[in-house]
């Protein structure tokens, strides 16, 4: 049986889609019967517990063979990087107690690093905390994720422009939810075997500009890549809802990309997913 958490996301969604159509057992853990009864119309086993309730995580994780870990942030809470390490403490407990024997983290790039990521932090702290007590662990550290441009698509519809923090001629590592999701089923499926780092990113590197161009063959109109100072960072997240620690995270995140603070461990282990840039803004439009 293997468990996953975030089975309501976007790459756990992935995972139990790509565990159940290898025939796998899955069991998918969710805060309401309700969000789990299309799992379960699916074949999905179906466990409700959340990050608060340590017992019920337990029981949940228990006769496991592996569980895919994401730890689902709550943009909104005031002390944002207390409140990611103790939902990342609650779930290491529930791990150590119930005897899971392998653990897939979704964890990020830039994950290795200690200081000065923003939000990344979060990420650090789980993979040091499951360091100390998984059997098995598999460290997840995809880069930018595709599905981010998602949310200024309305934008590239309506006025032609694509907001974006990062330069438009730069090209960065991309990946999409899918490959991510892929992956790790795939992960869980393998076992793993002590620690293992797997760093991840897309068929090649983008640029915002290509985002604009992309979007601009799919919409049938012209979209320009808009680049937004970091000085906006923090007004436009907390426009989102996003607590004013949350805002000054990614600030710091975003700053630190600029200046190429924030990369891969083992650079030439990457290991690539196969959903290009273009077929994943068609999706998301």
């Amino acid at each position: 049986m293997f468990v996953v958490l975030g089975a309501t996301g976007n790459t756990g969604s992935v995972v139990v889609e790509t565990l159940l159509s290898k025939k796998q057992p899955v069991r998918v853990i969710v805060r309401s019967a309700d969000k789990g009864a299309a799992w379960k119309a699916k074949g999905a086993d179906v466990a409700v517990a959340s990050l608060e309730d340590v017992s019920a995580l337990t029981k949940a994780l228990e006769g496991a063979k592996g569980v895919y870990l994401l730890v689902p942030p709550n943009y909104g809470a005031e002390a944002w990087l207390a409140d990611q390490r103790a939902r990342m403490d609650r779930a290491a407990e529930a791990i150590q107690k119930s005897g899971v024997d392998h653990v897939v983290l979704l964890s990020s790039v830039g994950g290795h690093l200690h200081g000065g990521t923003g939000p990344i932090r979060a990420a650090s702290y789980g993979e040091q905390a499951l360091g100390c007590i998984a059997k098995r662990l598999t460290i997840l550290r995809p880069c930018y994720f595709m599905d981010n441009w998602a949310p200024v698509i309305g934008a590239a519809k309506a006025q032609g422009v694509l907001p974006t923090f990062i330069a438009p001629q730069a090209k960065i590592p991309m990946i999409s939810t899918k490959d991510i999701g892929r992956i790790g089923a795939e992960q869980l499926m393998t076992g793993g075997y002590g620690k293992q780092i797997v760093e991840m990113a897309g068929p090649e590197e983008y640029s915002p500009d290509q985002a604009a161009s992309a979007l601009s063959q799919i919409l049938g109109k012209t979209v320009t890549a808009q680049h937004a100072p970091l000085s906006a960072v923090v007004p436009t997240f907390k426009s989102f809802g996003f607590s004013d620690e949350a805002a000054r995270l990614f600030e710091e995140m975003y700053t630190a990309f600029s200046k190429g603070a924030i990369g891969y461990e083992h650079p030439g282990k990457l290991v690539r997913g196969t959903v290009t840039l273009y077929d994943a803004l068609r999706t998301m439009v």
